[in-house]
C-alpha cells in the first residue's frame, strides 16, 4: 500500500479571489502521485495544476503556447507551422463564439486551473522555459484544448496530405492506440466487475499520461490519467464507476474541393453563385526571425481552406465546432451511476475516443464515441475521399445523437474489449453488432488488429475470469496465430532456408520464432528489424503480401543490420530495444501491436529506444460494497525531473 506524506500548498501566492490555497492539500504517496483534496472543484483544479507543474512544467508550457499561437516564438519554424494551424482552423474564434454556452461551474473549474498554473509560474519564474506563455487566460487555455483535440481527430494526418507536405505539431504528439477491457460480475470468480485502462501513448512529452487523484467536498472524487494541461481526469475511476479510452478511427474529417472562379482566385462557386473566400492575415512570430511573418489564411462555408498546386480545398471537422469536450469529461468525472454517465456522454461534445465503462452496479458498457455529422447519403458522394465543395447538398451542419452510435450494454457474453479495432467485433461473435445497421458513411472500423485477434484467442476457453488471468491478458506479449499487419510475411515464412545458404542462419532463426515479444527472444529481434524495414520501404502502398524478392531483401537487410551493429545475428530483442530514462537503459519487451505494445525509434548504434506503447495502466475491481480496488502503474514515474526519486521508480 502506498504511504502518504503531506505537502501543504504554498499559501503566500497571490491568486484569484475564488481560490483559497488554505483549502487545498496536495498529498503525495510513496510513488509521488499527487492526491489533491479541496473544498471546491475549482480549488482542486488549482491544486492539480500546481502538482502537475511541480512534476512536468515544461510539457505544460508547450501546450499553453499552442493556445496563444506562440509556439513559433519558442520553437522556431516547426512551432510556427503549428501556430498557422491554430489560426487557419480558427481555434480561438470558436472559443470566443461559444464561450457563453459553457456552464458556470465548468467555467469556474477552468479559472481555478488557469489560476493555479499562473500562480506556479509567478512563484517559480526560473522554471519558465518559454516566456511567451505567461500570463495566459482561460480562453487561451481552451484554444489549446481545441487545437489538441483536433490533432487527435486526424488533422495532423489530413492537412499534410492536402498540402502535399508536412505540418509540424507539438513535439511528442503521436497517439498510438490503447487497450480497454470490461468484464461483467457474472463472468468473474469474485462477483466484481473488472476494468482495464491501458493507454498506449508517448512515454514523455505533451501527450504522456500523468496520474493524479482529486477529491472535493462538492462530490468530485476521481483517480486516473491526464495529459499535461488537463484540468481534470481524462480516464480512470471514481468511487462508483470508471472508464477507459482508446483511439477510434471512424471518419472524423471531410475534405471538399472548391470550384474556383477563373477570373477571381478568391471566389468559389456555391449553389450556382460565386462566393468570396474570407481572407485574413495570420501573423506568425518565428524564433530567430526578427520580423513578424504574415501568411494568408482562407475560410469558406465549409471551413478552413488551403490553396495548393492541385486545387483549393476546405477541411471540415466537428472537433473545432464545439468547445464543450472538456465539460463533457467533467460531467463524466462526477457521474455517480450509469444513468448520469450516459447523460454526460449524450452531450456528444467529445468528438472521438472509444469509451469502455464498468461500475459497481453490475453494468458494463462500450460505445464507439464521436461527434459524427449527418452526411448526405447520396451514393454520388464518396465521403472517404474528396467531396465537391460547390453545393449545399454536401454542407453538413447537424450531428448524430449518442443513441445512433455503435454501443453495447451488458452483452450476454459478459465481456467487452477494444484495442482500436472494429466496434462490431467488441465481444463474443454471438453478441456483436451488425455493421450493416449503421451508416456506412461514418466509416467505422470493420477489422481485427493483432491485439484484438490475440484477445479472442486468450478468452476463447475462459469460463470465469479470475483477477490474475485478467491481468495476464493485458500483459500478454504473444502475437496471434493469424497476423494482422498491413504487409503479410507469409512468403518470408514459406521460404526454404536451405535455398539461401548466405541467409540460412537468419531465415532459420526467424522461422523458428514463437512470436513472443520478450526481451530474451532472438526471433523477436529479427522481426523488429524487418518490421521497420518493410514499413519504411512500403510506406503508402496498399496492404498486401510481400513478394519473394521483397522477402529475400528483408532477410538480407536484417542480417546486414545485425552484423553491422551487433556483430552477430544471434542478438536478442533486449539487445536492440531499450527502455531509456535519463542515463539508464534497460532491455525492453514488446513489439508494435502486441497487447503489451512497444513502439521504438532509432536511438544510437543500431539500438532503438521505446518512445510509445504501454503507458498508463490501471486495473480496477468494483465490489458491490466498499470502494473500488485499484492497481496502477505509469511509465517511469510521476516526475520528469532527473533528480527526483520519482523520475523512474515505477
Amino acid at each position: 500500500m502506498r504511504l502518504f506524506f503531506l505537502l501543504l500548498l504554498l499559501c503566500c501566492i497571490h491568486c484569484s479571489a475564488q481560490i483559497n490555497p488554505e483549502n487545498i492539500t496536495i498529498a503525495r504517496d510513496s510513488f509521488g502521485v499527487p492526491h489533491i483534496f479541496a473544498k471546491t472543484d475549482p480549488e482542486a483544479a488549482y491544486g492539480l495544476a500546481w502538482a502537475h507543474a511541480e512534476d512536468d512544467f515544461e510539457s505544460i508550457q508547450l501546450v499553453m503556447l499552442s493556445g496563444k499561437a506562440r509556439l513559433g516564438s519558442s520553437l522556431g519554424r516547426k512551432g510556427a507551422e503549428a501556430d498557422y494551424v491554430v489560426k487557419l482552423f480558427r481555434c480561438r474564434d470558436i472559443v470566443d463564439q461559444q464561450w457563453s454556452t459553457l456552464s458556470p461551474d465548468f467555467v469556474a473549474l477552468i479559472k481555478g486551473y488557469v489560476a493555479g498554473l499562473n500562480a506556479y509560474g509567478k512563484a517559480f519564474p526560473r522554471q519558465i522555459k518559454y516566456k511567451a506563455v505567461f500570463p495566459f487566460n482561460e480562453k487561451e487555455y481552451l484554444t489549446a484544448v481545441i487545437f489538441s483535440i483536433s490533432m487527435f481527430c486526424g488533422l495532423d494526418d489530413v492537412l499534410p496530405r492536402v498540402l502535399g507536405g508536412t505540418i509540424a505539431t507539438i513535439p511528442g504528439f503521436m497517439p498510438q492506440g490503447s487497450n480497454a477491457i470490461a468484464i461483467h460480475p457474472s463472468r468473474t470468480n469474485t462477483g466484481e466487475a473488472f476494468l482495464a485502462i491501458n493507454a498506449h501513448q508517448p512515454l514523455e512529452g505533451p501527450t504522456a499520461f500523468y496520474e493524479a487523484h482529486v477529491q472535493t467536498e462538492q462530490g468530485w472524487n476521481m483517480l486516473g490519467g491526464v495529459f499535461p494541461g488537463g484540468c481534470l481526469i481524462f480516464h480512470g475511476t471514481n468511487e462508483n464507476l470508471g472508464w477507459a479510452h482508446t483511439v477510434n478511427y471512424m471518419d472524423k474529417i471531410d475534405v471538399f474541393q472548391l470550384e474556383m472562379n477563373p477570373s477571381n482566385s478568391n471566389q468559389y462557386k456555391f449553389d450556382g453563385q460565386w462566393v468570396d473566400l474570407e481572407v485574413k492575415k495570420a501573423k506568425l512570430k518565428v524564433k530567430g526571425v526578427p520580423v513578424t511573418v504574415g501568411k494568408n489564411i482562407y475560410w469558406s462555408k465549409y471551413g478552413a481552406t488551403v490553396k495548393t498546386g492541385k486545387g483549393v480545398f476546405s477541411i471540415r471537422l466537428p472537433a473545432n465546432m464545439d468547445i464543450k469536450a472538456l465539460e463533457e469529461w467533467y460531467r463524466m468525472n462526477k457521474a455517480h451511476n450509469f444513468t448520469e454517465f450516459y447523460k454526460a456522454i449524450s452531450m456528444t461534445s467529445l468528438p472521438m475516443f472509444n469509451i469502455m465503462y464498468a461500475d459497481r452496479y453490475d453494468t458494463i458498457f462500450y460505445v464507439s464515441n464521436g461527434k459524427l455529422p449527418r452526411r448526405n447519403p447520396d451514393p454520388q458522394y464518396d465521403w472517404k475521399s474528396t467531396v465537391p465543395g460547390n453545393t449545399s447538398a454536401t454542407l453538413w451542419n447537424s450531428f448524430k445523437t449518442i443513441g445512433e452510435l455503435p454501443q453495447y450494454i451488458n452483452p450476454g457474453s459478459g465481456y467487452l474489449y477494444n484495442t482500436n479495432h472494429s466496434p462490431f467485433l467488441a465481444t463474443d461473435p454471438a453478441y456483436n453488432l451488425d455493421s450493416k445497421k449503421f451508416d456506412k458513411n461514418d466509416a467505422f472500423e470493420t477489422y481485427h488488429n493483432n491485439r484484438s485477434q490475440r484477445f479472442t484467442e486468450l478468452v476463447k476457453d475462459i469460463k470465469q475470469f479470475d483477477y490474475s488471468t485478467f491481468r495476464r491478458i493485458k500483459f500478454d506479449n504473444q502475437l496471434p496465430k493469424d497476423l494482422k499487419y498491413p504487409y503479410s510475411i507469409d512468403t518470408m515464412l514459406s521460404l526454404s532456408a536451405n535455398d539461401y545458404p548466405l541467409l540460412k542462419d537468419v531465415i532459420s532463426r526467424f522461422q523458428q520464432w514463437d512470436r513472443r515479444a520478450v526481451a530474451g527472444s532472438n526471433g523477436a529481434a529479427i522481426f523488429l528489424v524487418i518490421y521497420h524495414y518493410v514499413a519504411d520501404r512500403l510506406k503508402g502502398q496498399p496492404s498486401r503480401q510481400l513478394t519473394r524478392q521483397e522477402s529475400i531483401d528483408a532477410y538480407q537487410y536484417a542480417k546486414d543490420y545485425l552484423v553491422k551493429y551487433f556483430g552477430s545475428t544471434s542478438v536478442t530483442l533486449g539487445d536492440i530495444q531499450k527502455l531509456v530514462r535519463g542515463n539508464e537503459e534497460r532491455p525492453a519487451n514488446g513489439l508494435p501491436d502486441v497487447l503489451a505494445a512497444a513502439y521504438a525509434a532509432p536511438y544510437k548504434n543500431g539500438i532503438r529506444k521505446v518512445i510509445s506503447g504501454d503507458a498508463y495502466i490501471c486495473f480496477v475491481r468494483y465490489p458491490k460494497d466498499g470502494l473500488p480496488i485499484i492497481e496502477s502503474v505509469n511509465t517511469f514515474g510521476a516526475s520528469s525531473h532527473p533528480d527526483s526519486p520519482h523520475f523512474r521508480d515505477q
